[in-house]
Order: C-alpha cells, then structure tokens, then sequence
C-alpha cells in the first residue's frame, strides 16, 4: 500500500495538471497559468512547513514560470526570490541561479535598488557557501554600482570595500588599492563617514606594502595627506610609515615590534593580520622597489 501523499504533493499534482491542461470556449491560457501559479505557490508552502525545501524551492520555481506567461515581472521576481530562499537551505548554487532569474526582472522594472540588494546576497552565498572569492567580488561591485545610481552611497560604500578586501586576498593588490581610495574619496565629504577614510587608507597601504612597492607606499601616504591635513598625525599614518621603513631596510624586529604595539591598542582583524603576515614573509625576498 502507498504511503499518503503530503498536502505539498497533492497542491503540486493538482498544479502541474492546470498547467498542462487546455484552455476550454470560457478561458484564457492567462488564466490557466494564473490558477497554477496560485497552486505553486500553495504547493511550495506546504512543502516548507514540512521542511522539504528542495521540492519548495521548485514549486516557487514553477511558479514562477507560471508568472512569466501571464506577462507579471513584479510577481515572477518574487517567485524566484523564494525559490533562492527555500534553495538557500540545502543548494546554495541553486539559490544563485534563482537570484539571478529574480534580478532579471527587476533590472527590467527599473527596480535596481532590489537588484542590488539581491546581487548582494549572492555575493554572500558565494563567499560562504561556495568559497568563490572572485565571484563574490564581482557581485559585491556590481551591487555597489546599482546602489550609486540609486543614491544609496553608504551601503555601496560597504560593498565597494567588500570586494576590495576580497581583491587583495586574490592578492589583486592594484584592484584593492583602487577600490579602498575611491571608498575613501567618497567619503571624505561627508563629516558622519570622514572618520572612516583612514581605516581604507590603512588598508590601502598594506596592500602597496604586499606587493613589495615601497615607492607607492610612500608617494600614497603624501597624497592621502595632502587630501586630509589631519591624517600624517593618525596611529594608521604612522604605522604605515614605520612598517615602510621596516620593509625597506629588510628589518624584521622593527616591523614586529611595530605590529604588536597597533595591536595593543586597536586590535587587528583577521584581514589585516593575514596581510601583514604576508608583508612580513616577503621582507627577505628579492625583488623589493
């Protein structure tokens, strides 16, 4: 004997059947999509509640399809955005295909706002789900740039920074130092995000350190200085000056000595004690300008 079906089971027959069924002298194939797209979506919650969110996330993904032959962009974007909400559970690759199904609709709404906030999410999911750090960069920028033409400065600020930790992680130190001025440049202007630049700054000079170019280490502290009089005087200024010295002169006591003393009064994050380890490998090694 079967074992009973589940309510999601049965919503999800009962839909497929309207989807495929013609269209009578009374109806429209509008109107068929419609009802199974209602029956998706009931479908889809019923599986939630039992936790199978697999067979979720493909209801709301059948939805979806629903919505896109009635011509419904807000709602098909919806759709998809809970199938990469129910995918998210138990397939992160799945939940990014729906994402971009979702941010394919709502590019097209003009609706870059939500866009981003959706390319955002996969920059997340690829970062620490799938451990792709050059995709997550490229999503975190792309989701940066609709936040600046939707005057959302701030959270594009974060995403900026985002891929600029992740650029000098793929130890691509050109890319990171131009992300970290261009955050920094922009908030400069503002007397609420100003505090900040010298965060980026720092950031920006252990990456010039990292690539063993001590001349644009210290061409780039004169220019941050002459952007911000009060930045020479900083801990993060003069940090950098003395790791700068320290590498150029190949002095590793000195560079250590100065690490643990930043250290004792502003604690270093997992990123800038990577980078710094990195700075302090290549003090030895040839090569340095």
């Amino acid at each position: 004997m079967a074992p009973p079906k589940s309510q999601g089971q049965t919503l999800l027959e009962k839909a497929d059947k309207k989807a495929n069924s013609s269209t009578g002298w009374f109806s429209s194939a509008s109107t068929k999509y419609e009802e199974a797209g209602d029956l998706y979506q009931q479908a889809a919650n019923a599986f939630k509640i039992d936790k199978e969110f697999k067979q979720a996330g493909d209801a709301h993904a059948r939805e979806a399809e629903c919505r896109e032959k009635c011509q419904e962009g807000n709602e098909a974007a919806n759709a998809w955005w809970n199938a990469a909400k129910a995918y998210k559970r138990i397939d992160p690759g799945l939940a990014v295909q729906a994402l971009a199904q979702t941010i394919t609709h709502l590019t097209k709404a003009g609706r870059f706002r939500q866009a981003a906030d959706r390319e955002k999410e996969i920059g997340q999911i690829y970062l620490q789900e799938l451990n792709d750090l050059r995709k997550a960069c490229e999503s975190y920028e792309r989701a940066a740039e609709w936040y600046t033409q939707e005057d959302a400065n701030a959270t594009a600020n974060a995403c900026y920074k985002d891929a600029a930790d992740l650029h000098a992680e793929l130890e691509d130190y050109p890319q990171a130092i131009a992300l970290y001025e261009q955050v920094a440049n922009g908030s400069l202007s503002s007397p609420l995000t100003k505090y900040s630049v010298k965060e980026y700054w720092l950031r920006a000079s252990l990456c010039a350190l990292a690539m063993k170019d001590i001349v644009t280490a210290k061409r780039n502290l004169s220019k941050y200085g002459s952007l911000d009089t009060t930045f020479p005087s900083t801990r993060e200024a003069k940090f950098v000056g003395i790791l700068a010295d320290a590498v150029e002169g190949g002095d590793v006591e000195t560079f250590t000595g100065a690490v643990f003393e930043f250290d004792q009064v502003t604690k270093l994050d997992n990123w800038k004690t990577s980078i710094l380890l990195k700075i302090k490998k290549g003090i030895d090694e040839e090569g340095i300008l």
